[in-house]
């Protein structure tokens, strides 16, 4: 089992930052790809951003890319997520998970273990 702990959000004005953090506890294994998902109310849970097992390969969402930026530490079993240029329409409950595969998946249902989530609201 998998323990997945995000810290980090919060509000911010529009064009700020916020960096998020993961920590993972547990039977954590290096050998999985990890991602960050969003959900914003009435909206469905969409994948944001990606990386792979080892942290060389990573996948943004189209509207994150040149924004968000995904880290891993594996010898502190941390995820990290950096936005800049925050928009309101970034805002959501933000989630950090971890897939059964070793590369870099975007759907929702190959992610094996989730945060509780961390809010982040974006004001204009």
């Amino acid at each position: 089992q998998v323990q997945l702990v995000e810290s980090g959000g919060g509000l911010v004005q529009a064009g700020g930052s916020l960096r998020l953090s993961c920590a993972a506890s547990g039977r954590t294994s290096s050998s999985r790809a990890m991602g960050w998902f969003r959900q914003a109310p009435g909206k469905e849970r969409e994948f944001v951003a990606g990386i792979n097992w080892i942290g060389a390969s990573t996948n943004y969402e189209d509207s994150v890319k040149g924004r968000f930026t995904i880290s891993r530490d594996n010898f502190k079993n941390t995820l990290s997520l950096q936005m800049n240029s925050l928009k309101p329409e970034d805002t959501a409950i933000y989630y950090c998970a971890a897939s059964r595969t070793v590369g870099v998946v975007t759907a929702a249902n190959l992610y094996d273990y989730w945060g509780q989530g961390t809010q982040v609201t974006v004001s204009s």
